[in-house]
């Protein structure tokens, strides 16, 4: 699922009663024999997830963070319904096996799906894959978020299963209100340019184009590549806000941390967009228009709308940790990142 640096010894404060758990999934699910070897994936910033280790297969558990969570996020129910089905018609989405909701077994909802083998390229490209220097590796890595992308909203909702999934009208408008409100609740501060952005992003929303389904949080951190191919995609993570909609929304999320020559990103920036041979944003805006048929001047809109999105999320984060709700010290930068991020929302308005 991520190179072996990303897999650490549990978190103190982040860990769960290991044979409680053991004793629900004897039985439920092939192989889950005897207490796991419980370790943790280190590299996420919001739902926690741990590999568990039995003698004959390795399995993947995904939990929501410490503390409240956001209205409509970290929905392990929803995650575990989407891959329990998408991975027939998805290759890259996990096969999800099992969902507890009984708060007895670990304290929290849970849900257990299967382990995919694979590299997950965060803020730097690793050495295996030549360290940021090989042109060549750099551009496929670019390609295959993007050709990964349009391959999942090229997905039938009705023949993966999924048709029920969430309500597709007015998709766009309780997105905008939905953020600005998660905005409200987060924000530690008044920020005069998250005010203004709500406003514009309230009055200029455009027609969508025909929903699909849509991930709501696709970046190239949350996929992994094969080891000795990274062109191809073998693994697509963090499904907890799937649901049908406008597909540009998740175009819009992954160009708001794709950044340009002269941009700054922010510190926790996820991609390695400056390497050489990496697109430019407007050459992924046009691979995807080519790959979906969607007009490339429509996508300006998006762009603001998911870096202003994105600005929520980081801001989120970093109140839980404001507020005691978690002692990742990772976190106490966030609130910087997240007034950085609508900065770059406000200049990125056409």
């Amino acid at each position: 699922m991520a190179e072996p640096g990303d897999i650490i010894d549990v978190r103190p404060d982040e860990g769960f009663d290991v044979t409680s758990l053991a004793e629900h999934l004897h039985t439920r699910i092939p192989g889950a024999t005897g207490l796991p070897e419980v370790r943790q994936f280190g590299g996420g910033h919001a739902n926690l997830t741990y590999l568990l280790r039995y003698p004959e297969v390795d399995y993947v558990l995904r939990r929501p963070p410490l503390g409240p969570v956001a209205e409509g996020s970290h929905d392990m129910g929803r995650e575990h319904r989407v891959l329990a089905e998408l991975w027939r018609s998805f290759p890259p989405a996990p096969r999800s096996y099992l969902f507890c909701d009984d708060t007895s077994v670990i304290g929290v909802p849970f849900f257990v799906m299967e382990r995919k083998d694979g590299i997950v390229v965060r803020k730097v490209v690793p050495d295996r894959f030549g360290g940021g220097r090989n042109e060549k590796i750099n551009r496929q890595l670019s390609e295959a978020v993007i050709d990964t992308l349009a391959d999942f909203h090229a997905v039938d909702p009705h023949e993966a299963g999924l048709a029920e999934l969430g309500h597709p009208d007015g998709f766009m408008q309780r997105q905008v209100d939905g953020w600005a409100r998660r905005w409200h609740l987060a924000k530690d501060q008044d920020v005069q340019i998250a005010d203004a952005l709500i406003e514009w992003l309230q009055l200029r929303r455009p027609a969508s184009p025909p929903p699909t389904l849509v991930h709501n949080d696709w970046r190239l951190d949350n996929m992994a590549v094969d080891p000795e191919d990274p062109s191809t995609c073998v693994a697509v993570y963090d499904w907890d806000m799937c649901t049908q909609g406008d597909p540009l929304a998740d175009l819009g999320t992954l160009l708001s941390v794709w950044y340009d020559s002269g941009e700054i990103p922010a510190d926790l920036n996820p991609m390695p967009t400056g390497v050489p041979g990496f697109m430019t944003r407007a050459e992924a805006i046009a691979r995807y228009a080519h790959r979906t048929g969607i007009r490339p001047e429509a996508v300006d809109y998006y762009l603001v709308f998911g870096s202003f999105k994105m600005a929520v999320i980081v801001q989120q984060i970093y109140i839980r940790w404001k507020r005691g709700q978690t002692k990742d010290d990772r976190f106490a930068v966030m609130g910087e990142a997240a007034r950085h991020l609508l900065t770059l929302a406000e200049q990125r308005r056409p």
